[in-house]
C-alpha cells in the first residue's frame, strides 16, 4: 500500500488567482499546477483570507467590487509604523457608513450616511501581501446603480480616478486565495435538481452541498484569526477540490496535552451516513466528562483518509501518541492505527457491539434467550475459561454456529472482549457493565439531514456547553467539601483528592464493601498472597448470588489486583481490592493507584510541556504555543472564585505593562 502523506494539507497554502477588473464585472480566471478555470463570475465577494500583492491592488479590488454592487468607498482608518511611516493596516467601508458629526448636522449638505456596516479590515501579513481578516458585506441602505467611481488617494498625495467604466482599463490584480473549488459550480441544467447542488458520492472528494466548501473555508480562516491557536489541514485532490478537513480549536487542542492519553475515535456519523460526513477525536477530562480533541470531515472510509487524518492530529499534538484508542469495529481503522499509531492499544467498542445485537441477532429464533446468553458471556466472565465456555455453550445450544456476524465477532474477541482486555487502560471508556455507552460527542446537535453550515454553528454551541460545565464542575470540587457516608479511611482520604464526579464513583465502591461478607487466602507465594472476596451481587430476576472474586496482593511492592480488573477500565480501586488492603491492615491506598488525571489540581500539577525551558530562540510557533500554555493555565485557576479573578486579571495586566516596557526600550 502507497503511503499518504501530509503533502496536500494546506493550512492557508496560497495559490494565485488573477482577477481582471472590466465593465463587465469580475473574471476569475486559477492558475497554478492543477489548470483548473472558473467559469467568469459576475462578483466575486471580498472573503476572509483574501491576500493581495499590494495595498493598491486590494483597493482596486474592493473599489471594483464596490461598483458593480454599487456603493462607494471610503478609507476609514490607515495604520503605520513609527518609524518608517509604512503602511501596515487599513479599514475600507461604505460611503454611508458612520454618522455626520454634531456640528455638522445643521450644513445644508443632505445627510447620507446611515451607519452602515459594510466594510473590509485588512493587515500586510507575515508573506509580506495584504491579508483580508475581516468582512461585513450587508448594507443597511438600499444600493444605487453600478455607475460609482471612487477617487483614492496615492502615496505621493496626488489623486488618480480609476477609470472603471473605460473599456480601455482592464486591470489585473493578483488575488491570493487557496484553490477550493464547490463541485456544485460544475453542475448542468440539464442535471437532477434534487442532485445538482450535491457532491457525487466519490472517495476522492468530500461528500457535502453546493455551497458548503466556500462556507467552511471561510469558517476555518475566520477561526484561525480570531481563536488563538487554532489549528486546522485541508487536504486538496488533483482537481482541486477537497477531499478531508482537520481541525481543533484552540481549548481543544490544550486539552489533548492532558487527556489524550485515551481517545474514543467517534466516526459514528459516517457509518451511518449522516449528511455530513463527520468524525471526532473525544477524550475523558477530570470529572470523567467527555472532551473534544479534534474533528475531521472525510471523503470516505478509507484507508487513505484514516491515514492522513491520524497524521495531521498527530502534527497538531506535535507527535504525541494516544496509549489507547476505541472505535467502531472496522478493519480498515484497525489496519490504519496499527500503521500510524503502532505503539497504541486498539479496542473495539464494547457498547457499539451490544447496540448492533438487536440488528445483527433480532431475526433470529429465540433471540431474547440468545442475547441473555450473550450478556452474561461478555459481562459477568471473569476468567477466559469462563467466556470461551459461556460462548460455545451459546453457539451449541442456540445452533447459531453459523452465523456470520457472531463468528467473525468471535474471531476478533481479544480486541473487544472484557476478559482480554484487563491489561488496558481505558480511564472510564471502557463500558463495562450493561447499560453503560460511548455516545457521540454531538450528540443532540447532529441528526441525520443536519447541513454542515447548521453543524458550524451548533459546534460553537456543544463547546460552550462543555466548557461551561467542566468549569462549573472545577468550581464544585474545589469549593465544596463532599459528605462522607461511612467511616473507612480511604474514603476519607481520596475525599480530599478526586474531583467530586470521579469521588462519588470511588464512594459508591467504598460503601459496596459492605456486600463483601468474606476476605480469605487462597495462595502464598512468598510476598505474593491471592485472596478469595466473596460479594453478594443481584443476579437474575432479582436474585442474590454470591460471587467470588481472586485478589493478589503483593505487601513488599505495594500491589493490589483484583480480577475484575476495575482499576484498569475505571481508573480507580474496587471493592473486593479494597476489602484486601482493610484486611491487611493498610490504611491510605498506596499513590500507585491515585491517578493524577482524576485529581482536582490535575491541570495546575500537570506541566503541558517539559521541554519548555529549550524553545527555540528563532521558533515563533514555539513562542507562541508556550505562551498560550502558560496563559490557559492561569485563565483555569483564574475562574474558580472572584479572588482568583482579580489577581489573574491583574497579573496579566501587569504582565502587558512590561511587556510594551520592553518594546518602547527596543525603539
Amino acid at each position: 500500500m502507497e503511503e499518504t502523506s501530509l503533502s496536500s494539507v494546506q493550512v492557508l497554502d496560497p495559490v494565485c488567482n488573477e482577477i481582471q477588473m472590466d465593465r463587465d464585472g469580475l473574471t476569475v480566471e486559477l492558475d497554478g499546477q492543477n489548470s483548473v478555470s472558473e467559469g467568469k463570475k459576475e462578483f466575486v465577494a471580498p472573503a476572509v483570507g483574501m491576500e493581495f500583492e499590494t495595498y493598491d491592488d486590494a483597493y482596486n479590488y474592493y473599489n471594483c467590487y464596490a461598483k458593480e454592487v454599487g456603493f462607494r468607498v471610503r478609507v476609514k482608518n490607515s495604520w503605520f509604523k513609527r518609524n518608517s511611516r509604512e503602511k501596515y493596516g487599513a479599514v475600507l467601508c461604505c460611503s454611508s457608513q458612520g454618522f455626520k458629526r454634531i456640528k455638522d448636522v445643521n450644513r445644508l449638505r443632505k445627510e447620507t450616511r446611515t451607519g452602515c456596516p459594510a466594510m473590509i479590515r485588512m493587515r500586510l501579513a507575515d508573506s509580506k501581501r495584504w491579508r483580508i481578516l475581516e468582512v461585513t458585506l450587508e448594507h443597511n441602505h438600499l444600493l444605487g446603480a453600478k455607475i460609482y467611481k471612487s477617487i483614492k488617494k496615492m502615496g505621493s498625495g496626488a489623486k488618480r480616478i480609476s477609470q472603471l467604466t473605460s473599456d480601455a482599463d482592464v486591470r489585473t490584480i493578483k488575488l491570493y486565495k487557496a484553490l477550493v473549488i464547490d463541485s456544485g459550480d460544475n453542475a448542468t441544467s440539464n442535471s437532477n435538481p434534487r442532485e445538482a447542488g450535491v457532491f457525487s458520492d466519490h472517495p476522492d472528494q468530500l461528500n457535502l452541498k453546493k455551497g458548503d466548501t466556500q462556507a467552511l473555508y471561510n469558517y476555518l480562516c475566520r477561526m484561525q484569526l480570531t481563536n488563538p491557536n487554532f489549528f486546522y489541514l485541508m487536504d486538496l485532490n488533483e482537481e482541486g477540490r477537497l477531499r478531508n478537513v482537520f481541525w481543533v480549536d484552540a481549548r481543544s487542542r490544550a486539552a489533548c496535552g492532558y487527556f489524550s492519553d485515551v481517545i474514543y475515535f467517534d466516526n459514528t456519523y459516517m457509518s451511518n451516513k449522516y449528511e455530513i460526513p463527520l468524525v471526532a477525536f473525544v477524550g475523558i477530562n477530570h470529572h470523567g466528562q467527555s472532551v473534544l480533541l479534534g474533528c475531521g470531515l472525510l471523503a470516505g472510509e478509507t484507508t487513505e483518509s484514516y491515514i492522513w487524518l491520524f497524521k495531521a492530529w498527530l502534527t497538531c499534538t506535535f507527535g504525541r501518541f494516544p496509549q489507547t484508542m476505541i472505535t467502531d469495529r472496522c478493519k480498515t481503522l484497525q489496519n490504519t492505527i496499527a500503521e500510524v499509531f503502532p505503539r497504541c492499544h486498539h479496542r473495539f467498542s464494547l457498547s457499539h457491539i451490544m447496540k448492533k445485537v438487536p440488528e445483527k441477532l433480532g431475526g433470529l429464533r429465540n433471540y431474547d434467550a440468545i442475547r441473555k446468553a450473550l450478556i452474561k458471556a461478555v459481562y459477568e466472565s471473569l476468567k477466559v475459561i469462563e467466556f470461551e465456555a459461556a460462548w460455545g455453550f451459546m453457539i451449541q445450544r442456540f445452533v447459531i454456529g453459523d452465523h456470520e456476524w457472531l463468528r467473525s465477532l468471535y474471531e476478533d474477541r481479544e480486541r473487544w472482549a472484557l476478559v482480554y482486555l484487563k491489561d488496558t487502560c481505558f480511564a472510564g471508556m471502557a463500558a463495562a457493565r450493561p447499560g453503560e455507552a460511548l455516545n457521540p460527542f454531538f450528540d443532540k446537535y447532529v441528526h441525520k439531514q443536519t447541513p454542515l453550515k447548521e453543524f458550524l454553528d451548533k459546534y460553537e454551541l456543544a463547546l460552550q456547553k462543555k466548557h461551561k460545565e467542566e468549569a462549573l464542575a472545577d468550581i464544585e470540587s474545589r469549593s465544596s467539601n463532599p459528605t462522607l457516608k461511612t467511616r473507612c479511611s480511604f474514603e476519607l482520604q481520596l475525599s480530599k483528592v478526586y474531583t467530586r464526579e470521579i469521588f462519588h464513583k470511588f464512594q459508591f465502591e467504598v460503601e459496596e464493601m459492605y456486600s463483601c461478607f468474606s476476605t480469605m487466602q487462597l495462595h502464598v507465594d512468598g510476598p505474593i498472597i491471592i485472596f478469595l472476596v466473596k460479594e453478594r451481587v443481584m443476579g437474575e430476576g432479582n436474585r442474590r448470588e454470591i460471587r467470588d472474586y481472586e485478589v493478589l496482593y503483593n505487601r513488599t511492592a505495594g500491589e493490589v489486583r483484583c480480577i475484575c480488573s476495575c482499576f484498569n477500565f475505571y481508573g480507580y480501586l474496587c471493592r473486593h481490592a479494597l476489602c484486601v488492603l482493610n484486611f491487611n491492615g493498610v490504611e491510605e491506598i498506596p499513590s500507585k493507584y491515585i491517578l493524577s488525571r482524576w485529581k482536582k489540581d490535575y491541570k495546575r500539577l500537570y506541566i503541558l510541556d517539559h521541554s519548555s525551558n529549550t524553545v527555540d530562540a528563532g521558533d515563533r510557533v514555539q513562542w507562541f504555543n508556550q505562551l498560550y500554555k502558560s496563559g490557559l493555565q492561569i485563565v483555569e485557576e483564574g475562574v474558580i472564585s472572584l479572588d482568583n479573578y482579580k489577581v489573574a486579571l491583574q497579573a496579566f495586566e501587569e504582565s502587558l505593562n512590561r511587556v510594551h516596557d520592553v518594546e518602547e526600550n527596543h525603539e
